[in-house]
Formats: structure tokens, sequence, C-alpha cells
């Protein structure tokens, strides 16, 4: 479905000055490119002994001593503000490379020595369609994301949740699965990306949240790539269910619900997405209006994206649209009735 491999886009001044308004342009270690520096590096296999899309890198001592203490300083930044006091007793237990995507991401499991608990965080490269995807996400979703950016490096949370492709594979067709529960989720999640202009949706780009409750499990969809932000010409690919590694829950959510019911979900979401935008609405306005200048999409994709736009939603009111913002800011109030 997505043909060619994303351009990236420089962060502007103006985006700059956005994200140290509030808070997410910080002074730490510029480490992306030291982390480019391994020597070596072997296929990770998750605790199942299965190789997965990872590696596991290594670096020469005295390197990964100047590796310690940056990685473990950025870790207290990203958790704690920076307090140096917090970080002496973290130790960096390994690093894994993703050579997958266009963010080639470092994977960071930090372990505190006085308790073994480990943690993990991602350095990627500072992509500013990933940013303002992570913006809209904590705007809009019902998630807060946490990550800080300096230069041209980017650091982000984990998000802990099981990786979409597993709980496909592994999960779905348990029969402790709550089937309504995750297809209305599945409704929610899908109807979120599309309003906000979230594309390439498939299973590895997002996790699954399960969250025990009194009587039933709660579930949850998370993205985890923003890559495809507000980025790509065609319609279908701000639709999670047009994927085909999608497909099984999207056949479970047409048998476990009616097309009624799927409105009233998407209707529900849209409600709350709207009381998300008015609540944030002060710095919501403040992306969009950085957002609508720049330039985040060949020209090709935003004709072509504000043409399938209008014919779905039967209107002509994006065909002026000039950028990639513009039609996501319009397409958001119009989605919102904002």
């Amino acid at each position: 479905m997505i043909s060619q491999k994303k351009i990236p886009y420089e962060i502007t001044a103006s985006l700059r000055h956005y994200l140290y308004h509030y808070g997410r342009q910080t002074n730490m270690p510029l480490v992306y490119d030291d982390l480019n520096g391994f020597i070596g590096a072997i296929p990770y296999e998750d605790p199942s002994g299965d190789e997965t899309l990872w590696l596991t890198v290594f670096y020469p001592p005295e390197v990964m001593e100047e590796l310690r203490v940056k990685l473990t300083k950025v870790y207290a930044t990203l958790k704690i503000g920076g307090d140096s006091s917090y970080h002496e007793h973290l130790i960096v237990d390994r690093i894994d490379l993703g050579e997958f995507g266009n963010s080639r991401p470092f994977r960071i499991k930090i372990t505190n020595q006085f308790n073994d608990n480990s943690d993990y965080y991602y350095v990627k490269v500072a992509d500013a369609s990933r940013i303002y995807g992570l913006e809209l996400e904590h705007i809009l979703s019902p998630n807060r994301m946490n990550y800080i950016v300096q230069g041209n490096t980017l650091i982000e949370n984990h998000v802990a949740g099981l990786p979409g492709d597993v709980f496909l594979g592994d999960y779905l067709h348990s029969k402790r699965i709550n089937e309504v529960r995750i297809a209305k989720e599945f409704v929610k999640f899908n109807e979120r990306c599309f309003i906000r202009l979230l594309g390439d949706m498939r299973s590895v780009n997002y996790v699954v949240d399960i969250t025990p409750d009194f009587e039933e499990v709660q579930y949850r969809v998370r993205p985890i790539d923003f890559d495809q932000q507000s980025y790509e010409g065609k319609c279908k690919i701000y639709h999670s269910y047009n994927f085909s590694s999608n497909r099984n829950i999207t056949r479970l959510s047409f048998k476990s619900l009616n097309r009624r019911t799927i409105r009233q979900y998407a209707e529900e979401e849209r409600s709350q997405m709207a009381h998300r935008a008015s609540s944030e609405s002060i710095r919501l306005r403040g992306l969009l209006r950085v957002m609508r200048k720049e330039k985040l999409a060949p020209e090709k994709h935003i004709t072509r994206l504000a043409g399938e736009l209008n014919q779905i939603h039967k209107t002509d009111i994006f065909t002026e649209c000039s950028t990639m913002g513009e039609l996501t800011e319009k397409h958001i109030y119009y989605m919102l009735k904002l």
C-alpha cells in the first residue's frame, strides 16, 4: 500500500519554539550519532527464543563507558528532569537497533542496580512528521506521550503493551478474549487515526494495552510509530482496517458489531476527541498554526488527499488547502465540528 520510503523533514525554528514552550525541547546529550558507532551486532531473540526484527549491538569498552554516562543521563532527563543524583545507580543493560522503517531506532534497556528493575526508551532521528504525530496523539487521544528533543535526537518513552502482530496472532482467538470489547476499541482506534490523519497503522505499528478490570478486561490500542503522520496522498492509508495484517481484527469487528453499533462507537470517539480538543484548544491551535506552514509531503500527495477527502465527505472545503498541515487542521475541525 505504501510504495516508497517516506521523505524525512527537518524540524523548523517555529516547531522548535513550540517544543521549547511546552517543555519538549531540552538540554541532553546528542546520542543518536554516537550510537551508530557500534562494532558488532547479533539478532535479538525474545524471551521465547524467537528472532525479532531487532539486533543487539556492541561497542568497544571505552566507548560503552562514555555511552553509559550519556544514556543514563538521557533517561534521567526523560523521567525526572535530569537530576544527576538519580542516575548513578543505573546501568545500560542492552542496546538494540531496529533496521526497519524510516526511523532506524535504537532501543535502550536501563536497569536499576538496587532492585534489578528494567525500563526502556528509544533513540530516533528527530523528524518533523514524527514530532507532529506525537503531539497530536498527546493532545487528541486518551494517551499521554512522553518524549524530548534536542538537535537531531528524539527520545521516546517506551509504550507498554503487546505488539499488534503478536496480539492478533497469539491472543485474538483465545477463549478469554472479550471480542466485543476489542472490536469496539479497534473501531475507536481507527476513527482516531483517520480524524488526525495518522497513516500506516499496520499491526507492527501499534500495541494493545490489556488492563484487568473488576469484572471484565479493558483494551486500548495505541500507536507506536508516527512516521506517516499527514504524509500519504491515499485516504485508505489512514484507515487501519485496510491493511492486510489487520484483516482478522477487521473481520472480528464486523462479526461482533453491527453497522449501527460501529457508527455509535465512532461517534463516541469523535465526541471524546472534541472534548480533548476543547480542553487543550490553545495548545492544539498553536501546534496546527505551525504545522500548516510546513512542507510535510510532496505536492502530489496533498492534491490527491484533498480530492479524496472531498469525495469521502461530499464537500469541497479541502480543495484550497496547499499544505498537509492545512489539510490536517481542516479535517480535525470538520470531523470534530469545532
